[in-house]
């Protein structure tokens, strides 16, 4: 089969074996997959991972024994492969498993692929009425909803999110839905403009309102846009840290602690709440998609999706 691969070079291999599922496992048929920050951060050494990228996909399964009733559907996937048995796992953790492997990011082939296999337990069936170009968003929409699962944001609530790229957009209508007093900072008119026409505040990093914030989301991906959710956030206020960085970061501390501030980290969110959203109409991802290509042209949609002011880039397996 064909598949993206990362060994320290990017490039598209056209002879991969194609994947024999686990028990418990299910062999799908990938359809689509995006391409996102974390996968541009990988060709950058981001965790040092080699093998075929690729977390976000839709896909119709083609072999399951162990849930036969998922063979011929659509589906998306969680991306962390859990034990199910350690005492992290049984605490309901499954996402901080530390025998897990990650889809496309650590230990485990990921979906830029023709065909992907993943735990069965992992998958969701999609409904008839969500097309494959909406789905797709499920994973990165479901780590936006997990801002909302990891801490209380009032409608009383000042809120900013730094960055206006994939993620940034779709926390920012994430958080609309909570009634905060929500304001998002970003370099790029026309991504802001997609939020503005949603009814969302929006400002350039040198025009940000000068009151500080309850709560601030840092969903830029560089040291620049963390200092800046570093200075807005006020006293016992709350950073929000979305990003993953290939570099290193520095933070002073000890004003962390004089201000009394809370850092959270917030990775993978949960899938069934995200679908809804997309299946109800709530989240526009529609004004997101920059780009598709053909698998075959993977190189050049890496390139794209690298661009300054480029948002989702899709790969399409059905150009054959």
């Amino acid at each position: 089969m064909r598949a993206v691969r990362f060994d320290g070079q990017l490039k598209l291999e056209r002879d991969i074996p194609r994947p024999e599922p686990a028990d418990g496992d299910a062999l799908i048929r990938v359809t689509l997959a995006g391409i996102c920050n974390t996968d541009l951060e990988i060709t950058r050494g981001y965790f040092d991972f080699k093998g075929t990228l690729g977390h976000e996909f839709v896909g119709r399964v083609l072999r399951c024994p162990s849930k036969p009733e998922l063979v011929g559907q659509r589906v998306v996937g969680e991306i962390n492969a859990w034990c199910g048995e350690c005492p992290t796992c049984r605490r309901g953790d499954e996402t901080h498993c530390p025998n897990r492997t990650t889809l496309g990011i650590f230990k485990r082939d990921g979906a830029m692929a023709e065909y992907v296999t993943l735990p069965a337990k992992l998958l969701y069936a999609l409904p008839d009425s969500l097309p494959d170009e909406v789905a797709v968003f499920a994973e990165p929409l479901a780590a936006a909803v997990e801002i909302t699962e990891r801490l209380h944001v009032k409608p009383t609530d000042r809120v900013i999110v730094i960055g206006d790229g994939k993620l940034g957009l779709l926390i920012a209508q994430v958080l609309q839905l909570t009634g905060c007093d929500l304001t998002v900072i970003g370099r790029h008119d026309e991504k802001l403009g997609i939020l503005w026409q949603l009814g969302i505040k929006v400002a350039l990093p040198d025009d940000h309102p000068s009151e500080q914030a309850d709560i601030v989301v840092e969903a830029t991906g560089n040291p620049d846009g963390f200092d800046l959710a570093r200075k807005l956030v006020k006293p016992r206020g709350k950073m929000v840290l979305k990003s993953t960085y290939a570099g290193e970061l520095t933070l002073n501390m000890s004003m962390v602690v004089v201000d009394e501030l809370a850092l959270i980290g917030s990775r993978c969110g949960p899938f069934a709440p995200a679908l809804r959203l997309l299946e109800q109409g709530l989240i526009n991802v529609d004004s997101m998609v920059t780009a598709t290509y053909p698998l075959s042209d993977a190189l050049q949609a890496f390139e794209k999706a690298r661009e300054r002011g480029a948002l989702k880039v899709l790969l399409t397996t059905d150009e054959d």
